[in-house]
């Protein structure tokens, strides 16, 4: 099987209903999208993660969605793990993920970079051995008043955030398949004009 058209997609989050809501899974909330798009269920894969595989456009990239079933904090063993058994390299991974530093309703493309004290982005940078992935990364703004980060990332969004939350997923989930199909730069263009 070539991997010439393959992207793994990987959504950052943490396991089990408690947590499904939370602005810290955001990225899963994107990785359920795209699952639906592709028609296709998510099933246990022995990397310890859950995946989906499939074409979103006929003809167009392949896609394997994946979310780890790991904490955030240790999502690298289940991402590398994938990259391995699909004979990736870390360029055609690409990480949705939260971002405190951004806006909510904002979304950055970027591949490459530290992990911007992202604890599930520094994890998949040491077990990957590589911070050469791209990310999309979907903005949830600052914690209010003296609330720590780790609280505020653990709460799930505000009720009126909710409101807007869908069309930040089909966004988030545009650029993704914008990445795999036009290339990076051309769907920064499209998604940084956008916001």
């Amino acid at each position: 099987m070539s991997t010439a058209d393959l992207w793994l997609v990987v959504g950052l989050g943490n396991p089990g209903p408690g947590y499904a809501a939370n602005r810290h899974n955001i990225g899963q909330m994107v990785t359920a999208e795209l699952a639906e798009r592709m028609r296709a269920a998510f099933r246990s894969h022995k990397t310890n993660a859950r995946v989906a595989e499939g074409r979103i456009v006929p003809g167009g990239p392949r896609f394997v969605v994946a979310n780890p079933n790991t904490y955030m904090n240790v999502s690298g063993g289940p991402v590398n793990g994938l990259l391995k058994f699909y004979g990736l390299t870390p360029e055609r991974l690409i990480v949705v993920h939260d971002e405190l530093d951004i806006p909510f309703d904002t979304l950055k493309l970027k591949q490459g970079g530290g992990h911007g004290g992202h604890n599930g982005l520094r994890d998949i940078i040491a077990a990957t051995g590589s911070p050469d992935f791209l990310r999309v990364r979907a903005g949830i703004g600052r914690p209010p008043g003296r609330m720590q980060a780790a609280d505020f990332v653990l709460q799930n969004f505000s009720a009126e955030e909710r409101k807007t939350l869908p069309n930040v997923i089909v966004d988030a989930a545009d650029a993704v398949e914008l990445i795999a199909t036009d290339g990076l730069t051309a769907a920064q263009l499209k998604v940084h004009t956008a916001s």
